[in-house]
């Protein structure tokens, strides 16, 4: 029971502007602390980037960075409206001068673009903050024009996913700060037999981590294989 326990993934970490390994994205991390913390001229960003890029991390990172509280995150739903963590709505009174996030707004409906149309000028006049994102640029989002200017005002930034260089260098500080030994092979073998994007990855070494202390052995490549097949048939396991 004790070893099934070692071998299950924790729960990912909360995203936030802390724990985004930026990569190549440094530029867009920055500019979304200044807005967390009311510094800088610009009030409106825009992010995209394909899947695993790291767009919904940093807007719900944004929003939890916020000061005071005041940060909201909102999420196009495919033929849905906008909703945020059933919380609320657009149109039920968001405090605009608040720092909003709106994510994936590729997937707006008719409705729920003008409702975001209507949103940004609100948050114009009243001097707050909106950070959207997308999967493409807003000039090739199939989108109302009043609503792509919109989404053009600002800074506009394409997020790039992290290289298998970036994830390994990741990887290693992670477990640097564990305390953790980590070979140069069983980084390799992570990223080729475990899901790639950083939060599996860095759950997996986590696991891995418990579990070799559980052994009072070293994580090295046999270590590894005998874990990660262990964990195959976990409820939590990775694929």
């Amino acid at each position: 029971m004790m070893r099934q326990l070692l071998l299950q993934l924790a729960p990912p970490p909360a995203p936030t502007l802390d724990n985004f390994v930026p990569g190549r994205n440094g530029a867009a991390l920055q500019a979304l602390r200044d807005i967390a913390r009311g510094a800088g001229a610009e009030r409106f960003v825009y992010l995209w980037g394909e899947p695993g890029s790291g767009r919904s991390h940093l807007l719900r990172g944004l929003a939890q960075a916020a000061d005071a509280g005041k940060g909201l995150y909102l999420c196009g739903t495919p033929g849905g409206s906008v909703a945020a963590d059933n919380r609320i709505a657009v149109d039920d009174g968001i405090a605009v001068d608040d720092v909003i996030g709106v994510d994936n707004v590729q997937d707006l409906p008719a409705g729920a673009q003008i409702e975001l149309f209507d949103l940004y000028n609100r948050v114009r006049a009243a001097g707050g903050a909106l950070v959207a994102s997308g999967n493409a640029a807003p000039a090739q989002l199939a989108l109302r024009e009043d609503l792509r200017s919109r989404l053009a005002w600002g800074l506009a930034f394409e997020l790039h996913p992290l290289s298998d260089a970036e994830k390994a260098a990741a990887l290693r500080e992670h477990a640097r700060r564990r305390a953790l030994a980590l070979p140069e092979d069983v980084v390799a073998y992570l990223l080729r037999h475990t899901r790639r994007d950083m939060t599996s990855l860095i759950a997996v070494l986590d696991a891995l981590d418990r579990y070799s202390l559980e052994q009072k052995r070293p994580v090295t490549l046999p270590l590894v294989r005998d874990a990660l097949e262990s964990m195959k048939d976990k409820p939590h396991a990775a694929s």
